[in-house]
């Protein structure tokens, strides 16, 4: 395809083929005796636990033939309980012939990871064990190789309960509540052959090793120049020293080789590791940055005496960062975090994680579509292919290595350090991973440093924080946040790790739409209800983004992405909080996000959405609500005016009881400056057909057992509209060399009707207190149903749905029929091609090497992404009616300390002084008991009232505004009592004081008690 040049990269979509290599892989660009194959084909399965089914005469003949990853219970993705998925033992096995030139040399085996413990024998001699399921490990099988003919066996354990042979523990993050278990080889399996001096791998799980390390320094962004490293580990297995240098090769997106430069040589003695490094000064570089995922490939070759032993190639990409001042910058540019906490596990109903890299790229590439520019992957380390993926469409990643929800002790937490160690090595070199994270919950100083000194004696030039969640207070971590409150900082950044929390199935769109679902906010909300929930709670961060002030929020992610057969809340057996479905079908919050975060802070570009459909029932009226960036919004049907909504929540407009009447929705909205942008639905008129619509990978459809291609189904009138009202169910029938693997939908395949929702739940659901990280007990009335599973009777929702096909292995065109009671059938035909053919059982064809790089947004732009709003008065002094020791707790820039009141009326106030003179308009508090808590107070300055009233209920700060005054002395009363009241109704994850991040509720008694934990004083923008 044609490249396309600097000067029109800021196209709205854009692809470039990147030159097929992958992270650690034998060089495709620099030829060496060096080989990498895949090892994914032809593997046999079994579940059981047979007695010599690690030996080469055991007869496999009837296991079942797959290719990896599969896991072995795969097709309960999404039918169960995460509790009730399958466990046991099962056993992969695969025979593959080495290549004739391979005698004499060194045989690597890598596992990307296996879930959760598995033991590996090659003819029968045991070569690793890896037990923490969680990361990827290797095996040197150098010695256990035979002339002709080698065997791999496999067994894994998935078991809940998996103690660590060696000490007996389990794994804190082998979980029942969010780790959900997909059990047996669920990641990539590789075969590396070297030369006996060769460069190692970074598997320091089994191996020991670090491989490479790239990075860059010294950026000059405006000139796009930085200094670019290369550090690679080098051991010689050979009987004799050797004299080598380390060459680096730097290559472009369209394989162009930009830059060549040598190290010094060292002598190298038999048995020796060591580390051969060097730099160089590059200019013309591009920037890896959100959304514009440039990478290069970086080839280290071993050289001596001028020949090539061994080439590696590194696709990575080069970034400049800092975390400083309450901000996180890319490139120079502060960037606000708006993503989602999603899943590590990131699953499709039936496949669970068992995926193709181009459905990872179609996955994430959606969080950049919506906005997202962060995805906080949760509990355990992410996948290698979804690193990559994230590197390749441009999306900022925290990566976690394992935990549950709290800190721990004792050989739970050296596993964890284990893990950090080993993941940090594995995933240095993507340049997506901004934050690395040590825990879901805050951890002690001691640990803190222990994970800082990891990341420094292994990463100290990637530009990643490290911190955890919470760690408000910590003098080490080097960002935090807390799980759903709003946090302001001005030193270390400080963004939210999950927020807006309620659940809504993608089927139920209104209260006005079948199946008719009421707004239910606790964990069952319906399409509308979400969408402007999604806006209210986003809005509480960008109201204190960068450029508001001293002390600002760094942003947050909303939990989660997409619905995940994890932990849930609602009706389902399954968690429906996903701005897309299981399926990645956009649900509205979708839409409400992209007009919300289009931009890097503050939300300039043009964007509007009207929430929802319009095609109801005559005599219908409705409540409108349009997103929007816009300064105003009007709204129109069919050409006439329905007046400009009423603005809340910084991005929602709304229209009360709006008479229905078919034809065209418009909304447009008025942006500074005279922009315009707008947005228009229409009525569908009855359902007459059904439509079908591929997506596949790059290549298109492979037959290489493992692809994927997912199928559009929807339901469209006589115009070719799609029918929003639509739930019509479908029936599929599936032709050609590809297995059926469905989709997803409320209900159950078996027909029988949903249990009403007044019944009384069972104990095992309703009136148990949950256990320590356990599923929260709440009253569904769908945990029993599969959800259609692999059923070929599927209903569309809201009149779309989609289904995966699995490819098997022969040739042939695949068919897909779609029919419907009513409705005019529809008939696909995919064609499908074969994949490069293996060698012996080792193949040379990697899925992920023909997958392009997105450059979606362009290179970071050069302007400030914020404007400065207001201006922050730091007061000189601070005086209070009582416990005045503690009065400057209020203004410590820490969340963690306060200062309160004794409970004397006649002393609930308290007093900051200016050095002179200040102009302020708006007092920000985080007050004690923030989210149950009312104050009525008053707010002078120099004795004049400019505020009264009652602070509002909230997730963090309340704001006061008021007419702007000048003055020196200003004083907060309260003039009333308070009392606990809870505004945010089941926020069952925040069901006590530890769980709340301790609002203080717990401490400090309500009533004549003013506690303040923040304040901030701000004037107009360029106020004194």
């Amino acid at each position: 395809m044609r490249v396309i040049g600097l000067s029109a990269i800021a196209l709205s979509m854009a692809l470039v083929a990147q030159a097929p290599v992958a992270a650690h892989d034998a060089s495709s660009v620099v030829p060496s005796a060096r080989r990498t194959y895949n090892l994914n084909p032809g593997w046999r399965m079994m579940t059981g636990d047979p007695s010599g089914a690690e030996r080469g005469d055991f007869n496999d003949r009837r296991w079942e033939t797959v290719t990896l990853p599969n896991a072995f219970n795969e097709k309960e993705a999404f039918a169960r309980d995460i509790k009730d998925l399958s466990t046991g033992i099962v056993w992969y096995r695969k025979r593959f012939t080495l290549p004739k030139d391979a005698s004499q040399r060194k045989a690597l085996l890598e596992f990307e990871g296996v879930r959760q413990a598995a033991e590996i024998w090659v003819n029968g001699r045991s070569v690793a064990l890896s037990e923490n399921g969680a990361m990827a490990f290797g095996a040197d099988i150098t010695a256990a190789l035979v002339p002709g003919e080698n065997l791999i066996a496999v067994r894994v354990d998935n078991d809940w309960k998996y103690k660590e042979r060696s000490s007996g523990s389990g794994f804190q993050w082998n979980n029942d509540n969010f780790n959900v278990n997909y059990g047996g080889i669920t990641k990539n399996v590789r075969l590396h052959l070297t030369d006996m001096v060769y460069q190692t791998l970074p598997l320091q799980a089994g191996l020991g090793t670090t491989g490479q390390y790239i990075w860059a320094d010294d950026f000059d962004i405006a000139a796009r120049t930085a200094t670019v490293h290369a550090e690679t580990q080098v051991r010689n297995d050979d009987r004799v020293a050797h004299r080598l240098a380390v060459r680096v090769e730097v290559r472009d997106v369209t394989g162009r080789r930009v830059a060549r430069f040598d190290g010094e040589a060292a002598d190298i003695q038999p048995g020796e590791t060591r580390l051969l490094a060097t730099a160089q000064r590059l200019s013309g570089l591009n920037f890896w940055s959100w959304g514009y995922g440039y990478l290069y490939t970086v080839t280290t070759s071993l050289i001596e005496k001028g020949k090539v032993l061994d080439s590696v190639d590194t696709r990575t990409g080069f970034r400049q960062t800092r975390f400083a001042d309450g901000m996180v910058a890319l490139n120079g540019r502060t960037i606000q975090m708006h993503g989602y906490a999603q899943r590590t596990s990131n699953e499709w109903p039936a496949v669970g994680v068992s995926i193709p890299p181009w459905i990872s790229d179609f996955s994430n590439a959606l969080m950049v579509e919506s906005g997202g520019n962060l995805v906080r992957w949760m509990h355990i380390t992410p996948s290698k292919q979804d690193v990559e993926s994230a590197d390749r469409v441009g999306l900022l990643q925290a990566m976690p290595a394992g935990d549950a929800e709290s800190d721990t002790s004792g050989r739970r937490w050296e596993q964890r350090t284990e893990l950090m160690r080993a993941a940090i090595i594995y995933n240095r070199n993507n340049p997506s991973i901004l934050f690395y994270e040590g825990g879901n919950e805050n951890i002690s100083e001691a640990h803190m440093a222990e994970l800082k000194a990891i990341r420094d004696q292994f990463d100290p030039h990637g530009g990643r924080a490290i911190g955890s969640r919470e760690m408000l207070d910590s003098k080490l971590a080097e960002y935090g946040g807390e799980m759903l409150y709003i946090n302001k900082s001005a030193g270390k950044p400080l963004w939210s790790m999950e927020y807006s929390r309620d659940e809504a199935a993608r089927l139920y769109q209104d209260a006005l739409t079948l199946p008719f679902h009421k707004d239910a906010p606790d964990y069952n909300r319906n399409q509308d209800s979400h969408a402007a929930e999604d806006v209210r709670r986003w809005y509480d961060y960008y109201r204190v983004r960068p450029g508001t002030g001293r002390r600002v929020s760094s942003g947050g992610v909303n939990i989660i992405f997409s619905d995940s057969n994890t932990h849930f809340r609602g009706d389902n057996n399954y968690r429906r909080s996903g701005e897309v479905d299981a399926m990645r079908l956009p649900k509205e919050g979708f839409w409400a996000h992209k007009v919300m975060w289009s931009d890097w802070v503050d939300s300039v570009t043009p964007a509007t959405h009207i929430i929802g459909h319009w095609t109801y029932a005559p005599g219908t009226r409705k409540a409108v609500q349009v997103v929007s960036n816009g300064q105003s919004v009007e709204l129109f049907l069919n050409g006439k005016s329905l007046g400009k909504g009423e603005k809340s929540s910084g991005f929602l407009f709304n229209w009360k009881n709006v008479a229905w009447a078919p034809g065209t929705l418009s909304a447009v909205a008025t942006h500074e400056g005279g922009k315009r942008s707008d947005h228009r639905i229409e009525t569908a008129g009855p359902p007459a057909a059904l439509r079908l619509i591929p997506h596949t990978s790059p290549r298109g459809f492979v037959m290489d057992g493992a692809d994927l291609a997912l199928v559009d189904v929807e339901v469209v009138d006589a115009a070719g509209r799609r029918v929003p009202t639509a739930n019509a169910m479908v029936h599929f029938t599936l032709e050609g060399p590809a297995q059926w693997r469905g989709g997803i939908a409320q209900g159950d395949s078996s027909g029988r009707s949903r249990r009403d929702a007044s019944v009384a739940a069972p104990a095992s659901i309703a009136g148990k207190a949950p256990p320590v990280d356990g599923v929260t007990a709440y009253a569904g009335t769908a945990r029993d149903e599969d959800n259609y599973i692999l059923s070929p009777n599927l209903p569309v929702e809201g009149g779309i749905n989609r289904v995966l096909l699995r490819a098997g292995t022969a040739k042939g065109n695949v068919r897909l029929t779609a029919r419907s009671d009513g409705l005019k059938a529809a008939t696909l035909t995919i064609p499908t091609r074969l994949p490069q053919s293996a060698s012996g059982g080792l193949s040379p064809d990697f899925p992920e090497d023909h997958q392009q790089g997105q450059l979606v947004r362009g290179p970071t732009p050069s302007e400030p992404s914020f404007t400065v709003s207001r201006t922050t008065m730091i007061p000189r002094q601070i005086v209070a009616g009582s416990n005045g020791t503690d009065a400057t707790r209020s203004t410590d820039d820490n969340e963690l300390s306060r200062w309160v009141s004794d409970g004397n009326p006649a002393s609930a106030w308290i007093e900051y002084r200016f050095d002179r003179p200040v102009t302020l308009s708006e007092i920000e508090l985080k007050l004690v008991g923030w989210r149950s808590r009312s104050y009525p107070l008053r707010l002078t300055l120099d004795g004049r009232t400019v505020w009264e009233g009652e602070t509002e209920r909230q997730l963090g700060y309340t704001m006061l505004g008021f007419a702007p005054a000048k003055g020196q002395v200003l004083r907060i009363t309260q003039t009333g009592t308070v009392e606990d009241r809870d505004a945010f109704g089941k926020i069952v994850e925040l069901n006590n004081a530890r769980a709340a991040g301790d609002t203080g509720a717990d401490a400090v008694a309500p009533g004549w008690r003013l506690g303040i934990v923040e304040a901030d004083f701000h004037g107009p923008a360029g106020s004194d």
